[in-house]
């Protein structure tokens, strides 16, 4: 049986730092109107028209790994007969098509931080969809994908923990960041196919004794080739944990399979 998380032992800090830069946010917003960041609509970081104008992922799709485009209830060429992949099934909530793809290049890279709380509620609508909806109860925690700690402090924050943190506050999960670290300062994944993509990130992950016995979901924000996500939770289950699932903001329609890195 897992133990259950201790949430005492989750640093109560964050979740009050967070709570101030919200506040923060409302009192800046009042001076400095935010503009969408699709169309400039002030008012909004993302205003309604451009929230509804995101893709989600069509059907048909793997019902392993979730990647759009497959004709029969089998996985896909990327799962294979599920030898070698880690997680029990991905979902990715929408197309990394704009307007969301923007979004998220201006939350990972422009510093707004304030787009995940809107961005976070693709994961909640996926989240309350089959299959998640017949096991929900047995997840014990949500572990954000780590930045290596030399990339955090270039970026001042990681956008998958803030997607995590919004996402888990939205549907009562507690968000355990310290159950995985990034070890190795890799390069980009952008440009490599998906080879070298599995490579570059094959040891680039560490996970605490901790997440032994437990249930894990973890989240981040674009699933491509799952180079990421299969590192991390490989990491997770050689400490023991039990099972690990993973959830993504975006996937494109299009993803590397045998070495050419192929987007939409």
């Amino acid at each position: 049986m897992a133990h259950p998380v201790d949430l005492a032992r989750v640093p109560s800090r964050g979740r009050w730092a967070r709570r101030l830069a919200r506040g923060l946010h409302r009192a800046l917003d009042l001076l400095f109107p935010p503009s969408c960041v699709a169309c400039g609509r002030l008012g909004y970081s993302l205003c309604p028209a451009c929230a509804q104008a995101v893709e989600p992922v069509p059907s048909p799709f793997c019902p392993r790994c979730g990647h759009p485009g497959r004709e029969t209830p089998r996985p896909c060429p990327r799962c294979g007969d599920g030898q070698g992949f880690p997680l029990v099934w991905v979902r990715a909530a929408a197309l990394h098509t704009d307007p969301l793809r923007e979004a998220i290049h201006r939350l990972k890279y422009g510093g707004q931080r304030e787009l995940a709380a809107p961005l976070a509620r693709y994961l909640v609508a996926v989240y309350r969809q089959p299959p998640w909806t017949s096991m929900t109860s047995t997840l014990d925690a949500v572990v954000p994908v780590p930045l290596h700690p030399s990339r955090q402090a270039e970026r001042g924050y990681n956008q998958a923990a803030l997607l995590a943190h919004a996402f888990g506050e939205s549907v009562g999960l507690p968000v355990v960041e310290p159950w995985l670290e990034r070890i190795q300062a890799t390069r980009s994944q952008v440009g490599l196919s998906a080879r070298e993509r599995h490579r570059n990130v094959a040891r680039a992950f560490r996970a605490a004794s901790a997440a032994c016995g437990h249930t894990v979901l973890l989240v981040d924000d674009v699933f491509t080739t799952g180079a990421t996500l299969m590192a991390s939770a490989r990491a997770l289950l050689a400490v023991g944990a039990r099972a690990v699932y993973g959830l993504a903001l975006a996937t494109p329609t299009l993803a590397p399979v045998d070495g050419l890195a192929v987007h939409r």
